[in-house]
């Protein structure tokens, strides 16, 4: 029995990236880690993979030899690993017992719609007797933007049903959340997936999206129904940060309980650990959220002011908030 992560998201959310520093991390602890490359367009990889899908098949030679486009050829390619399955598992069997990070393409077609990719998964998890948990990261700075927010909600949702695997949303880059503007609600707000109602009067104030408040509403209550939706925080230069989804991905996937690494506790004592998940929150808006008090909470003038609204997590700025601290 193995374990690992299938790394996945939307382009340029940082999954390589976070590869290569959870690889990184783990080798720090003592935890023997293999990556697996399964992305044919990731021609310019900042580690070792282990195991290369450019070995079998890459997305140049699938659109050159089919004249595909980049999309088709990307289905095409993972198509072809599915077709060739008994390849990436002889590969993955002379790993022997290392912690692996799958390193998934960019294109969420492949998680939201197209079926190869589940297929694959499937076959690892039943002929390799895999405990695979899906790290799904998204960038933060959506979180600015209630649209960009809202539609982030709809991919993780769906990214969730259709993989059916433990799952773990990410807001990568958290000290960039608010390279593009201030949180209109306390951090939590948006990690924990709160009262969505707040969102939908965000989303009413732009002249745009108000022509769709009914589909707005209909949206939030979809993701709020389903409440399966949240997220955890990741900055992968903070090594507080990297410990914190790393445990709650090791929770995921049952590592914690049978690991391999040295010293590992028993069930019941790992069973009993108390995570200061609300502590590790505050910690992380104080240190990358400019707000007027780092703990996210309001004053009591401000509660005076609109409670109704304060209760949903809105924080009140001006223009003197300090900039970012990205550390």
């Amino acid at each position: 029995m193995g374990f690992g992560q299938v790394v996945v998201g939307p382009p340029g959310c940082g999954k390589t990236t976070y590869c290569f520093g959870m690889s990184q991390f783990y080798a720090a602890t003592e935890r023997p880690v293999a990556i697996v490359n399964l992305d044919p367009a990731n021609d310019g990889l900042p580690y070792q993979a282990d195991i290369d899908i450019a070995e079998l098949v890459t997305l140049d030679d699938a659109m050159e030899a089919y004249g595909l486009g980049p999309n088709g050829g990307m289905m095409y390619c993972m198509e072809y690993l599915e077709a060739n399955m008994d390849w990436l598992l002889d590969r993955i069997k002379q790993l022997g017992d290392k912690y692996i990070l799958i390193d998934c393409p960019g294109q969420v077609e492949l998680y939201t719609h197209h079926q190869s990719v589940k297929r694959i998964l499937d076959r690892l998890a039943k002929d390799l007797d895999l405990r695979l948990c899906s790290v799904h990261l998204v960038d933060s700075h959506y979180c600015v933007d209630p649209s960009k927010y809202v539609a982030m909600l709809m991919l993780s949702l769906k990214t969730m049903i259709q993989l059916e695997l433990p799952h773990v949303n990410v807001l990568s880059k958290i000290d960039l959340v608010e390279s593009y503007g201030k949180l209109a609600f306390n951090l939590d707000f948006y990690t924990q997936v709160q009262d969505l109602q707040y969102l939908v009067d965000r989303l009413n104030d732009d002249p745009v999206m108000r022509r769709y408040a009914k589909l707005n509403s209909t949206l939030c209550e979809l993701v709020e129904e389903f409440g399966l939706v949240g997220f955890s925080t990741l900055c992968i230069e903070d090594k507080e940060s990297v410990l914190h989804l790393s445990r709650a991905i090791d929770k995921a996937n049952g590592y914690i309980y049978g690991g391999l690494e040295k010293g590992n506790e028993s069930i019941f004592m790992t069973a009993e650990r108390w995570d200061p998940w609300d502590q590790h929150m505050r910690e992380v808006a104080e240190r990358y959220v400019s707000t007027g008090d780092p703990t996210g909470m309001a004053s009591d003038d401000d509660n005076d002011k609109d409670e109704a609204a304060l209760m949903g997590g809105i924080v009140e700025r001006d223009g003197s908030d300090a900039a970012i601290d990205s550390e």
